[in-house]
């Protein structure tokens, strides 16, 4: 994956779920959240002169980052899933999906990217990172359709 590509490539259309300086989320290595103000941040030998893109390569030498690359929304008594990104998608579950999925009302979802590398999770975080409990959790893998229109999502927006 080139990284600061790919950046730039979510930066450009994520304006429908998100504030592009806002994309991003230092992730801890025990997955809780931390800053999702990069712009802001001023450790790792940031320099006021750096790019977004920038800030976010010398973060990751020292820590993980998300990347939103939308939001889903679970609905009870109808099995659906809404889910915004730079589309927006409404997906009708079966129980079975619905049971494995649902667990959470409202994520972002998008990709941790690990640090000091360019492997990365298909993933969620909470919506609001002030919480002491707010947290990165990887979104199991399945060939159900909420799993495939996630991973249909982020492979348009990956940049290799």
């Amino acid at each position: 994956m080139r990284i600061k590509e790919t950046i730039e490539n979510i930066r450009a259309t994520c304006n429908n779920y998100v504030d592009p300086d806002l994309v991003a989320t230092v992730i801890h290595d025990n997955y809780f959240m931390g800053s999702n103000n990069i712009c802001q941040l001023d450790q790792f030998d940031i320099k006021k002169q750096d790019t977004f893109e920038d800030r976010i390569l010398k973060i990751l030498k020292h820590e993980n980052i998300f990347l939103n690359l939308g939001m889903y929304v679970f609905i009870p008594f109808i099995n659906e899933c809404d889910i915004y990104s730079s589309e927006d998608f409404n997906l009708k579950l079966t129980q079975e999906e619905f049971d494995k999925y649902a667990n959470e009302k409202e994520r972002f979802f998008g990709i941790l990217i690990k640090k000091d590398s360019s492997d990365y999770i298909i993933g969620s975080c909470d919506l609001c990172g002030c919480s002491i409990d707010a947290t990165f959790k990887e979104i199991e893998a399945s060939d159900l359709d909420f799993f495939k229109k996630i991973k249909e999502i982020i492979d348009k927006k990956i940049i290799y």
